[in-house]
């Protein structure tokens, strides 16, 4: 039976176990999927035996997203624009680096949202990881402009000049948080860790156009205070980032096995489970 497992650190609270054995049962794969606890300072002596073992591939979660990027001999074209890798698959060649969370953002967005991308004004809170690694998937789905705004202008404006080669029609800037004042945007994504500590990026009202959505990447915590204060300031639709959780599983799962799940069911599934503890 093919081996796959995330590692992380911590890692007990995982759902890609439970996530990939559900896509595994789905499409009639024999694979197991666990989750291993990285020790801090030995992750690539840990792929490195995991793949010795019999391993086909693995998920990478914090903190080792950079370390994973550095062991990959070769990496999509996400991956080098992320600067980050979540995905690792074992082939003879050596060590295939992707990262998925992008993709899976864009997929959530369009396929379980209706929000595609495309042609809309997105707005794209933080300059951190989670930015960069959305930044090119959601640049490919050509929306008509997509303003990257964050507390430290310089890193904003660092990783708009970075990604400005992908932006061909594409109206990519950047900007701090208090120069969004009469703005109004049909998306906007909370990509900062403000919702991990229970707190609000400092964003002016009036942010929302008339059926916009708010996105926040954070999941499993019911409605965060971004997705609170989003409702009350005129969106009408808010989310939060478990369906992006899915959905760069599914990229992964499709790169290791050559087919692709049918991820709302499993998503619909993980959501009435989430709910219920």
């Amino acid at each position: 039976m093919d081996r796959y497992a995330v590692i992380g650190n911590p890692i007990a609270h995982s759902k890609s176990p439970w996530i990939h054995t559900a896509f595994a049962r789905q499409t009639g794969q024999a694979l197991r999927y666990e989750a291993l606890l990285g020790p801090l300072d030995g992750f690539a002596a840990s792929v490195h035996a995991f793949r010795t073992a019999g391993g086909r591939g693995m998920n990478v979660t914090v903190p080792f997203k950079l370390e994973a990027y550095a062991l990959a001999n070769r990496r999509t074209p996400r991956a080098e624009a992320a600067g980050a890798v979540n995905t690792l698959a074992f082939d003879p060649a050596g060590i295939l680096g992707d990262n998925t969370d992008g993709a899976g953002l864009v997929r959530d967005l369009s396929a379980n949202l209706g929000c595609a991308p495309a042609g809309r004004r997105i707005l794209l809170l933080g300059a951190g990881g989670a930015t960069r690694g959305a930044l090119l998937p959601l640049l490919d789905s050509r929306p008509a402009a997509l303003i990257i705004a964050n507390r430290t202008v310089s890193k904003a404006r660092a990783l708009a000049g970075l990604f400005a080669v992908h932006a061909a029609g594409v109206a990519l800037d950047a900007c701090g948080f208090d120069e969004l004042a009469g703005e109004r945007f049909d998306l906007v994504i909370n990509a900062t860790a403000a919702s991990l500590a229970g707190e609000l990026p400092p964003l002016p009202p009036g942010l929302y156009a008339e059926g916009a959505l708010a996105y926040d990447m954070m999941y499993g915590r019911g409605d965060t205070p971004f997705m609170r204060a989003a409702r009350a300031d005129g969106a009408v639709r808010v989310a939060d980032g478990l369906g992006m959780l899915v959905e760069q599983a599914a990229e992964s799962f499709t790169l290791w096995r050559g087919l692709r799940p049918d991820s709302a069911p499993v998503l619909a599934a993980l959501r009435r489970l989430i709910d219920a503890s």
